[in-house]
């Protein structure tokens, strides 16, 4: 079990507190003072100093001073010093918060550019980090504040968490163990077949709704049925025979009507119009089909013609084109000899220039003739050498030039060639093109209209004469066409009436049948409802026993507290809760003093689970006239409207300590 103490905690400029000492020497403390005295102010430090937030879990709450005028006050050091013994070893935790001052470039005040905290761990300073994995290795935040603050489990987490913290310490109660406690239960254990409780809830509930819906339906299923049922009785034979008398009347009518409608005489006439038609055809194929034969055969010559030339033209483009490169190398080229017998002539016309040197450079005494004469001669061969290569590799690069000038001559010689050749067979190729497009016209202009047929015209009038024939003979069966299908109409409607007349009393039988069917399956799914019903009770039972398992498990925990883990619903189902109570009443109905004693026995439990005790805070300790006992360090706030400075009483002393504290 790991136990931290609180040895002493110094407070300076701390939320009005400007300067206050708690020494406790690892002992519990009763610490007096009015309202706003700083009771709770020790308490927000002491969790500042550890997580940054106050004892209201707040990470955002005001640390700094006030001044007079209620503003803050600058400039400050707001620190706040802790000694802890934890498992016999000392440890001292400071943090201090203060205002950021800069002085930027060019400015002549210092501006304000926020806070800084500052991090020491047995005085030596340290990095943020640092000291958070420090406090961390004393124990994690959360359990801190479960196990340093009577009213923090129960006022400052949810409920879903207390519940998971219970069966956290606890430990849940496993299916078999309710199945074991409770025989009429181990029918459920058969029924799940492996499937979770709660999943089976939700067949039963889907089922469930499944069958009402259908029980809903069949009442109102059978009624219309029993509405659709006739209550007067007819001849139902005598209706099938009139039936079928009309229609027979009707085959009647219609064959009647498709007679009138192919009778001999149209028909022969449509036969012969058809044969006229087909003859009209037969005489344009014949009269079009040699001259427009000939015509797309020219039209064809025509095109492809078209397609040569134009490659002919794109080959004399290329010709032309190649010609004006070689003329333009050729024009260069004979700028460079130009520039090449100008450097000739340059060269060819210099002279030979020599200073005789008659004097020793060394001593300084005239040399001899024939070693003036010497020099002379071999500076003259130098000379002359030097002219005659140079003249030389003007004339190699004249040569070369004149070379390649005449090798761009006879491409040239060669492309004309070409050109002219390609020419011969354009003029060629425009000429037919020229001859085509001419026969093409005239043919075209030779083209007859079949209408000028006589053949033609003689069938053409034939054709509507036959049209004409055709029609007087369909307009004569018209009307009589017309009088029969209107009686046939009212055939027809006699039909339907009788139709639905019969098919209402001929499905009685079937209707009484369906009767019969919906009441069966409304008795079997009454049965199987009244099943379910039963499988829900035995989901509830089982969960109204494993809540009463798991709380006599959880209550066994603590000596007063105990906990409401469900709520009993309207319906008769079973609700996740959790809310503490005492004697029955709950957190929320105790009155200060119960609720303090309450958090202290949760605060042992929770000590006991996690292996950590540590110092415990009490505010508003007045409304208590017994803590509950419990092994650990308590921290006691009490109002006491005569201690206008804090009082801190020793728990074994009952002389009190007065320290002073300024509160600006």
């Amino acid at each position: 079990m790991k136990n931290v103490k609180l040895l002493s905690m110094t407070l300076e400029n701390f939320k009005g507190v400007k300067n206050f000492s708690l020494t406790t020497n690892g002992e519990s403390v009763r610490v007096f003072g009015d309202n706003a005295t700083g009771k709770t102010s020790l308490f927000d430090a002491f969790l500042w100093l550890l997580f940054d937030k106050d004892s209201q879990n707040k990470k955002d709450f005001a640390i700094k001073s006030l001044d007079a005028a209620g503003d803050e006050a600058h400039n400050l050091n707001h620190t706040v010093e802790a000694v802890f013994e934890i498992d016999g070893t000392e440890v001292t935790l400071k943090k201090v918060y203060f205002e950021d001052w800069v002085q930027k470039r060019g400015a002549a005040n210092k501006e304000f550019s926020g806070h800084k905290t500052k991090y020491y761990i047995d005085e030596v300073p340290k990095k943020k980090k640092e000291y958070v994995d420090t406090v961390a290795e004393i124990v994690e935040e959360e359990i801190f504040k479960l196990i340093t603050s009577p009213t923090y489990f129960n006022e400052q987490i949810k409920w879903q968490d207390r519940r998971k913290l219970l069966i956290d310490i606890c430990g849940d109660i496993s299916d078999e163990d309710v199945f074991a406690s409770d025989n009429q239960l181990k029918g459920l254990e058969l029924i799940l077949k492996g499937r979770s409780l709660e999943d089976h809830k939700k067949v039963i509930a889907e089922r469930r709704k499944a069958i009402n819906e259908d029980l809903r339906m069949i009442p109102v299923r059978i009624d219309e049925i029993n509405k659709s049922i006739p209550e007067e009785a007819i001849d139902i034979e005598n209706l099938r025979e009139e039936f079928i008398h009309v229609e027979t009347q009707i085959d009647e009518n219609k064959a009647l009507i498709n007679n009138i409608q192919n009778g001999q005489a149209l028909q022969s006439k449509e036969l012969e119009l058809k044969k006229v038609e087909n003859d009209i055809e037969t005489v344009k194929r014949t009269f079009e089909s040699d001259t427009k034969d000939k015509l797309y055969q020219l039209q064809a010559k025509l095109q492809e013609e078209q397609g040569n030339l134009k490659i002919l033209e794109m080959k004399v483009a290329e010709h032309n084109r190649a010609t004006e490169y070689a003329n333009s190398n050729i024009k260069l080229i004979e700028e460079d000899l130009v520039k090449l017998r100008s450097d000739w002539t340059e060269v060819d016309s210099s002279l030979f220039e020599h200073v005789d040197a008659c004097v020793c450079p060394t001593c300084d005494q005239e040399l001899p003739t024939d070693q003036v004469e010497a020099a002379r001669q071999k500076a003259l061969e130098s000379f002359n050498a030097k002219k005659a290569t140079n003249l030389s590799e003007i004339d190699s690069k004249g040569k070369a030039l004149a070379q390649k000038k005449n090798q761009f001559h006879e491409e040239i010689k060669m492309i004309t060639s070409k050109i002219e050749k390609t020419e011969g067979i354009r003029s060629e190729k425009t000429k037919q093109i020229e001859k085509l497009a001419s026969e093409i016209d005239s043919l075209k202009s030779s083209l007859k209209d079949v209408s000028e047929s006589p053949e033609y015209n003689k069938f053409m009038n034939l054709r509507q004469a036959l049209e004409q024939e055709t029609a007087t003979i369909k307009n004569q069966s018209v009307k009589a066409v017309q009088d029969i299908k209107d009686a046939n109409a009212q055939l027809e409607a006699k039909k339907r009436e009788l139709n639905a007349e019969i098919a209402k009393y001929a499905n009685i039988d079937n209707l009484k049948a369906r009767i019969t069917e919906y009441e069966d399956q409304e008795e079997m799914l009454t049965k199987e409802h009244q099943k379910l019903e039963h499988q829900l009770f035995l989901t509830e039972e089982f969960t109204r026993r494993k809540v009463d398992l798991l709380t006599e498990k959880i209550n066994a925990k603590f000596k007063l507290a105990r906990f409401k883990l469900f709520d009993n619903q309207i319906n008769g189902g079973l609700q996740e809760v959790c809310e503490t109570t005492y004697n029955g009443v709950p957190y929320s109905s105790l009155n200060n003093a119960m609720r303090i004693n309450a958090g202290l026995d949760i605060i042992e439990a929770l000590s006991n689970h996690f292996g950590i005790v540590a110092p415990i805070f009490v505010d508003n300790a007045e409304a208590v006239t017994k803590l509950n006992e419990i092994d650990a360090q308590i921290i006691s706030l009490v109002v006491s409207e005569q201690d206008k400075q804090l009082r801190v009483e020793s728990k074994d002393n009952d002389d009190s300590m007065v320290l002073n504290m300024e509160v600006v």
